[in-house]
């Protein structure tokens, strides 16, 4: 078998091959780290880590780029004039970088808690700005970009009547045709600025009141969103890589405008292989604001949200997301997480149980049973290759759960199998469970203390950064009241003494 995966730029399933033998470079879009992470960033990071896993369990090295956006970006034209960071920063009486490492710092807890591998590299928006400097120069002096007021945008149109002729029309990756974008872009601000509807700024001027800013060849501002990817991604990938990652929503317009960036300055698309997520929806409903339905990961873990009924643990919620195909959509209620943690559980006690088995030299008693057992180990692989189909190998799984506990329980002789079956049967559990997947023993009654300490230090640590002293000192109490001293270390840093 070999690995096949759906491109989204040819919008089909094609076999993997890399550009390089043994060696993949994989790029995807990290956080926007002007607040805390949450439930729609579980998705695609727990779906990247497994794509990540699977290609290092085929024996590829692997440089994988995952950024983390600290730049005062906008998300979407109209936002051009709002710096999201500093904007956030004024709020919690915090300097940007200051909240910056703040966010950075959380989003690193929640990414070991789901147990993901980081990143080979993980550079900053920030950390490249003379980079993002350079590939827009390239772009001006192409004709491809203009300057008006001291911010730059990439004429869409003249990108498209040229390269499309390369094969690298605008709306290659979204299906997007222009003259409909034309017909269809909203009136925004700066709109004036432009030559077009649909070009979007590669640099914006900076306002007297934007706090983050940089020195330019245009005069002060500070990079648009899209620029910052095709930068890194091509410092530390190349030219052409072979695999671009993200949630479906980047398709347009981030990856189109990364594509189109990257076609003017290295003449390719950039990258070899589009791999997008669906979305997450909760009870049915998309996450939003205004539904007042957004689950900050902290708060997931300690079921401290009106919609949540309890807590759930963060393996539980890696297991619930490998148990769908990561392009179908997925719903996130208590009864569907709860089912998956029950189910969870059930796997993992199954799985050490197996592990207790000692195998010994015996015949085979039952070969029905030993060719089924086998043909459902066989198909793990088939299935993982198959566009990382990761609910299909869970499926099979559950088939074995019944035949492993039946054995434990001796409704079944260890003897129906074949020894070398049961080895098999080991080797590839461990290796899917625990390799690939990156599934692991949800935490005993002493690691979990430890993990709620640390966000409780965490939380403190925010009060105290905002000044809310009377928060701050009620966590310092009631855990003092329960027999847990906090300790205010040199530098802002806390320690906890359980008496």
């Amino acid at each position: 078998m070999s690995l096949k995966v759906y491109n989204s730029l040819t919008r089909k399933k094609e076999i993997f091959t890399s550009i390089t033998a043994g060696r993949v470079g994989m790029y995807v879009c990290g956080p926007t780290v002007s607040g805390e992470s949450h439930l729609g960033h579980a998705r695609p990071y727990v779906t990247f880590d497994v794509v990540h896993r699977y290609l290092l369990h085929l024996g590829y090295k692997v440089r994988y780029v995952r950024n983390i956006t600290d730049a005062g970006h906008f998300e979407e034209e109209g936002r051009e004039a709002e710096d999201k960071i500093s904007k956030k920063a004024l709020l919690e009486r915090l300097e940007p970088m200051e909240l910056v490492q703040k966010y950075t710092n959380m989003f690193h807890w929640a990414m070991d808690q789901f147990n993901t591998i980081p990143p080979s590299i993980e550079p900053t928006a920030t950390g490249h700005i003379v980079e993002q400097i350079v590939m827009i120069e390239k772009i001006i002096k192409d004709g491809y970009a203009y300057v008006v007021n001291g911010s730059v945008y990439f004429n869409v149109e003249k990108y498209n009547t040229d390269f499309s002729k390369l094969g690298m029309p605008y709306g290659m990756l979204s299906g997007r045709n222009l003259e409909d974008q034309l017909d269809t872009t909203r009136e925004l601000d700066n709109q004036e600025e432009k030559r077009n509807k649909a070009d979007f700024a590669l640099w914006k001027n900076a306002p007297p009141e934007h706090i983050m800013r940089w020195p330019s060849p245009w005069g002060d501002g500070f990079p648009g969103w899209h620029i910052e990817c095709s930068a890194m991604s091509n410092k530390y990938l190349g030219d052409e890589f072979d695999i671009h990652g993200g949630g479906m929503d980047l398709q347009f317009p981030h990856h189109e405008c990364e594509i189109a960036q990257s076609a003017v300055c290295n003449h390719k698309t950039m990258a070899k292989y589009w791999i997008h997520n669906n979305m997450i929806t909760i009870n049915g409903r998309k996450m939003g604001k205004s539904y007042n339905n957004v689950i900050k990961l902290s708060e997931l873990f300690t079921g401290n949200h009106p919609l949540l009924e309890q807590a759930y643990h963060p393996m539980t919620i890696r297991f619930f997301i490998l148990q769908s195909h990561y392009r179908s959509p997925l719903d996130f209620g208590n009864e569907a997480l709860k089912a998956s943690e029950k189910a969870f559980k059930r796997l993992w006690e199954a799985y050490d149980n197996l592990n207790k088995f000692e195998v010994g030299d015996w015949q085979m008693r039952d070969s029905e049973l030993d060719a089924k057992v086998n043909k459902l180990i066989a198909e793990f692989d088939e299935f993982i290759d198959d566009d990382f189909s990761t609910a299909k190998v869970i499926a099979n799984m559950f088939e074995l759960v019944p035949i492993i506990n039946g054995i434990k329980d001796k409704h079944l002789t260890i003897e129906a199998l074949q020894p070398a079956t049961i080895i098999l049967l080991k080797q590839q559990m461990k290796a899917f469970i625990e390799d690939i997947f990156g599934l692991k023993q949800e935490a005993t009654g002493g690691d979990k203390l430890k993990g709620i300490m640390e966000l409780l230090i965490t939380l403190r640590k925010d009060a105290k950064a905002k000044k809310d002293f009377v928060t701050s000192d009620r966590i310092r109490n009631e855990l003092a009241t329960l027999g847990v001293l906090i300790k205010d270390e040199k530098g802002g840093d806390m320690s906890y003494v359980i008496e």
